[in-house]
C-alpha cells in the first residue's frame, strides 16, 4: 500500500529518475513531471499529496508555481529544490504557501524525513476536517441556528418547511451566513437524516477535478486512474449532496448535473454505463444566478431545477439584534476549554461590534471573538481587544456636525488613533491628556447618537 502520492517536478531527466527510485523504495507512488505545464496536468487528473518542485524549470519560475498549484489542489504541500541554497528565493518560496525548501546535492537526506513530514501535516489536517465535520452532522440542527431577528426567523421558517421534502433548495447569501449550516440543518430534519451528508465547494477544484470528485471514473479513464473511483453523487446516494458556490460550476458540468437532476442517472468519467441514485440537492452561491443566467455563465433550465425552494440568507449587518446572542454564543463556546479567565463582554466592546459592517458576516464575528480573547489578559473582553479597524468603524458611519464640540472632539480622538495605529499611550500623549481619561472617552463615544 502506497504511503502518499508524490509529484516530482524537474526539467533534468537524471535527477528525476534518481529521485523517483529513492522516494518510491520507500514505498511513495511517484507522478513525473518536466515543467509546470505538465505538472497543472497530472494535478488536474490525480490527487497529489506533496510535490518537490525545482525552482528553475523550463517554463517558468518553480516558486511562482507554488499558487498555481496550490490553486488546483489547496490542501497540496509544496517542497521546494534549490540548487544553491538561495534565500531570497526559500522565503519567497514559503510565503507562497511551500512547506520547506532543500538545497540539491546538499540536503538529500531530508528528502525523505521532510516528506513523512509533510504527510503527518496532511493526515493531521484531513483528521482535524473529519472531526469537525462529526460535530457539524452531530449538533446541525434548526436549534442551532441562532437568532430572532425577522429575517433570519423568516429563513428558518421556510427552511423547515422544506425539510420533510425531497425538493432541491437553493441558498442565496454572502459568504460566512452560515449556508451550510443551514444545509446541514435541512439533511438533519429530513427523512434522509440516517444517511450521508456530504458537501463540496465548486469554487474549490480545476474543472476535470471537479467532474471526477462528483461523478467519479473509471480505471483507465486517463493517465494515473489506476483503479475505480467512487464520486460523490454516488457515495452520496440515499442521503443529501450539498453543493456550495454553485455559482462557480462550468456549463459542461453544469448539464450534467441537470440531466442527474432530470432523471437521477449519471455517467462517471471514462464510462459509458449509466448510475441510478437517489440523491436531494441543496445548493448555495453567493453570486446573483439570475444575472449569470443572462450573461450566459448558467444554465437557465439547471437554475430553474436548483431553485424549487429558494432561502436568502440575510448579512449579519441587517440583524444587528443578533450580534450580541451570537457573540455571547461564541464566547461560551471558545472559553470552554481555553480562555476560561475570560467571564464576559462590556457593553462598550458589544456596542462596537454592533456597528460593524462584518463583510465576513458570521464567520469574521467568531474570528473577532477568539482574537480578542488571545489579546485578553482580564476577566472581561474591552473595546481595546477588539482589532484596531473594529475599533474605530462605527465612527466613521457617524455624522459630525461642525458646531457640536463633542462630535468633534469624537473625530479629532479617531483621526488621532488611527495615526497610532492604535496605540493608546502614544494617543493620550499627543492628545495631552492622561491614559485614563482617553479610555473614558473612548467607552463613552459608542452611545452617543
Amino acid at each position: 500500500m502506497s504511503i502518499a502520492k508524490v509529484l516530482l517536478i524537474e526539467d533534468e531527466n537524471d535527477v528525476r529518475q534518481l529521485l523517483k527510485r529513492v522516494i518510491s523504495l520507500e514505498g511513495f507512488t511517484v507522478f513525473e513531471a518536466p515543467n509546470g505545464r505538465s505538472a497543472v496536468k497530472v494535478l488536474e487528473s490525480e490527487y497529489i499529496d506533496v510535490a518537490l518542485c525545482d525552482v528553475k524549470l523550463p517554463d517558468g519560475d518553480g516558486v511562482g508555481l507554488i499558487r498555481q498549484l496550490k490553486s488546483v489542489q489547496p490542501f497540496l504541500e509544496v517542497i521546494v529544490l534549490t540548487a544553491y541554497g538561495n534565500i531570497p528565493d526559500s522565503v519567497r518560496a514559503i510565503k507562497n504557501g511551500a512547506f520547506d525548501y532543500i538545497t540539491k546535492a546538499t540536503d538529500n537526506d531530508r528528502i525523505l524525513p521532510l516528506l513523512y513530514r509533510a504527510v503527518e501535516k496532511i493526515k493531521l489536517e484531513k483528521r482535524v476536517a473529519q472531526l469537525e465535520k462529526q460535530t457539524m452532522e452531530r449538533y446541525a440542527s434548526f436549534a442551532s441556528i441562532i437568532g430572532g431577528s425577522s429575517l433570519i426567523a423568516e429563513a428558518r421558517v421556510l427552511a423547515e418547511m422544506a425539510a420533510p421534502t425531497d425538493a432541491p433548495v437553493l441558498l442565496l447569501g454572502e459568504t460566512g451566513t452560515g449556508k451550510e449550516v443551514f444545509a446541514q440543518a435541512i439533511h438533519s430534519a429530513s427523512k434522509r437524516n440516517k444517511k450521508t451528508f456530504l458537501g463540496l465547494n465548486c469554487s474549490a477544484f480545476s474543472a476535470s477535478l471537479l467532474e471526477s470528485e462528483l461523478f467519479g471514473y473509471r480505471s483507465g479513464a486517463f493517465t494515473g486512474a489506476t483503479k475505480d473511483k467512487k464520486g460523490l453523487i454516488e457515495e452520496a446516494n440515499e442521503g443529501t449532496l450539498f453543493l456550495d458556490e454553485i455559482g462557480e460550476m462550468p456549463l459542461d458540468l453544469q448539464a450534467k448535473l441537470l440531466r442527474l437532476l432530470e432523471t437521477g442517472e449519471f455517467i462517471k468519467v471514462g464510462d459509458t454505463r449509466q448510475i441510478k441514485v437517489n440523491i436531494r440537492i441543496i445548493s448555495a452561491t453567493n453570486r446573483n444566478l439570475q444575472e449569470e443566467v443572462l450573461t450566459g455563465k448558467f444554465r437557465e433550465d439547471l437554475f430553474y431545477r436548483l431553485n424549487l425552494v429558494t432561502i436568502q440568507l440575510p448579512p449579519l449587518r441587517e440583524r444587528q439584534d443578533d450580534i450580541p446572542v451570537l457573540a455571547e454564543h461564541f464566547l461560551k463556546n471558545l472559553t470552554k476549554d481555553a480562555y476560561q479567565h475570560v467571564k464576559g463582554m462590556t457593553p462598550g466592546f458589544i456596542t462596537h461590534l454592533q456597528h460593524h459592517d462584518w463583510r465576513g458576516n458570521i464567520r469574521e464575528l467568531k474570528n473577532v471573538i477568539e482574537r480578542s480573547l488571545i489579546v485578553c489578559h482580564g476577566d472581561k473582553l474591552t473595546i481595546e481587544h477588539l482589532p484596531v479597524e473594529i475599533q474605530y468603524t462605527h465612527l466613521r458611519s457617524k455624522p459630525v456636525s461642525a458646531f457640536d464640540l463633542a462630535s468633534v472632539e469624537h473625530l479629532h480622538i479617531q483621526r488621532v488613533m488611527q495615526y497610532t495605529k492604535g496605540n493608546k499611550a502614544q494617543a493620550a500623549k499627543l492628545l495631552n491628556i492622561g491614559i485614563a481619561t482617553l479610555y473614558r472617552k473612548l467607552e463613552e463615544y459608542p452611545a452617543k447618537k
